[in-house]
Formats: C-alpha cells, structure tokens, sequence
C-alpha cells in the first residue's frame, strides 16, 4: 500500500497484522481523490488547507493521502492498539502534520472542527450511523463538512444531508455527503 499523488507519492505505508484493518485499496484513494478534485460541490480546495479527520484511521491511507495533496492538518481516530502502531509509525516516517487520538469515533473525545472527513469502520457494522451524530455533538464536524465514508457494496447507509456522489469499486461503495447540523 502507498500513497496515491502529491508530495509523498509512491510512499509505502506500513498495516498492522492480520484483520485488524482493511485499508482502503490504492486505486479507490486514487478515485475518490479525482472526484473530489474535479466535482463542481468540491474542487481543489476541498483538500488544499483542508482540516481533515481520518475517523477509524487504521493505517491513516485516507488522512495522510489528503496531508499529501495538501491538506494542513490531519486529525486520526483509531483504538486499536496495533493499528495505531502501524498509524504512528506511517504518520513518522511522513513527518505529517497530524494528530492522533487513540479513541473510539462513536464516542470520541472532544474535537476540532474539521471540513473533510473520513469515515471507513469494518463493513456490516452500522458505525457509521453511530458515528456521525456522536462527532457532530463532540464538535468534530464544521458546518457543511464533507463526509466521505467507504461500506460495502451493498451495505445501506442511512444519513441525513445531501449525497452529492456515491461511486462502487469492487466490493467498496464510496458516498459523500455535504453534513447538515
């Protein structure tokens, strides 16, 4: 795994071992970047200066490839402790301009507001739906923020504020939506 484009392209990221996470796979980082970089709701200023958070970060392929294009500052949520291992060593040997907040983002700890988020648990969980409202009220989602969140295929995803895209690649659905309060 590596980072897809910009100032650290064709870096490796290390993973933790076994199942613990499921990064997101080179080309779906590589889509998703591409649309959000040419949609007319988006745009190059989506990520550039962005403050974005890497909810379930695993290895912080999300965080780290928008830090990469530009982003000013990554925020990353994980508690798992051999996922944040492999999210500490990659966020190092980066030298990023990054937080890491070993947490649960359904019950995250106080947070700053960010414009770009990530959102990508275990599949088949339902923890996005619970994650959303619980960042939102712990002060993590600035207004109007872009959520991009990654599920199955064909896993429903039920929350408020306007899809402005939902793309499938494999067995990944990547939907983004502009959060409303």
């Amino acid at each position: 795994m590596r980072i897809v484009a910009g100032l650290w392209r064709g870096r490796s990221l290390a993973a933790a071992k076994g199942e613990v996470t499921r990064p997101t796979a080179d080309r779906v980082r590589q889509a998703l970047f591409d649309m959000l970089l040419h949609a007319p709701w988006a745009g190059r200023d989506a990520v550039a200066g962005a403050t974005v958070l890497d909810a379930f970060a695993g290895t912080g392929a999300l965080g780290l490839e928008a830090l990469s294009r530009g982003a000013a500052h990554a925020h990353f949520l994980e508690r798992d402790r051999a996922a944040l291992a492999a999210l500490r060593a990659n966020i190092a040997a980066l030298k990023a301009a990054a937080s890491v907040h070993p947490a649960d983002a359904t019950r995250p700890p106080p947070g700053t507001p960010c414009s770009l988020v990530f959102l990508d648990p275990p599949y088949g969980q339902g923890l996005i739906e619970r994650a959303v409202p619980a960042l939102a009220q712990a002060g993590w989602l600035a207004p109007a923020a872009l959520l991009v969140a990654e599920t199955g295929r064909d896993e429903p995803l039920a929350l408020p504020g306007e899809i402005l895209a939902e793309r499938s690649h494999g067995a990944a659905r990547i939907t983004v939506l502009r959060h409303t309060a």
